[in-house]
């Protein structure tokens, strides 16, 4: 499945790691908000959303790392970059 398949059909959730001040300045509709430095901490929050997630930020190198983590954690992500190429595929 491909990121955009899963934006466009509404598959996964759609997770912005940018800080709240980023996020209120511009974001994908549907997304939530949970910045990279605050993913540790709200890790039970995140494994309860459904899955894919599709990690986004600014420029896709905070979702990188968050991506990266996550795996790890065995929660099923991708990396889709900057938010606003996730927008472009979620109207």
């Amino acid at each position: 499945m491909t990121i955009e398949t899963i934006i466009k059909e509404k598959k996964g959730t759609i997770v912005d790691v940018r800080t709240t001040e980023e996020f209120k300045g511009g974001n994908v509709f549907g997304s939530i908000n949970i910045a990279l430095q605050e993913i540790d901490k709200r890790m039970n929050e995140l494994k309860g959303l459904k899955q894919p997630l599709v990690l986004c930020c600014a420029s896709g190198g905070r979702s990188g790392q968050a991506t990266q983590y996550l795996m790890k954690q065995g929660i099923e992500c991708f990396n889709g970059g900057s938010w606003l190429d996730v927008n472009y595929y979620n109207s």
